[in-house]
């Protein structure tokens, strides 16, 4: 990626970020799952820090990084799965990240029961 393809899309993702921050200040939203270049971190979290939102920071691999955001009791919830990657998560695991991202619980579900291999 050349370097004004690279700024572009940094910015783009910032834009994105912004987004999610105003729709967890307006209460659309309990927690975010935001995965961002990692040389966008520093000015999220300055932003995360400034606005007092609890935040979690998971590294990818060496060029992006997961960042969760929001309440913080699902951000505490979220450490408790220790730091695996998102395609390691137990199906319970798996269950209550999409119920806390706000996913429809019904889908969720059934999402929950094919891993479980019930359906």
């Amino acid at each position: 990626m050349d370097d004004g393809v690279k700024k572009s899309f940094i910015k783009y993702n910032y834009e994105l970020f912004a987004h999610h921050l105003y729709e967890l200040e307006k209460g659309l939203r309990h927690l975010v799952l935001h995965t961002a270049p990692i040389e966008a971190v520093n000015d999220m979290v300055r932003k995360l820090e400034k606005n007092d939102v609890t935040y979690h920071i998971q590294e990818i691999n060496g060029d992006k990084i997961n960042l969760f955001f929001g309440e913080k009791e699902c951000v505490e919830t979220i450490k408790m799965f220790n730091n695996k990657a998102l395609n390691k998560y137990t199906p319970e695991e798996d269950f209550i990240l999409g119920i806390l991202l706000g996913y429809d619980p019904l889908k969720q579900t059934k999402r929950y029961l094919k891993f479980k291999d019930k359906i």
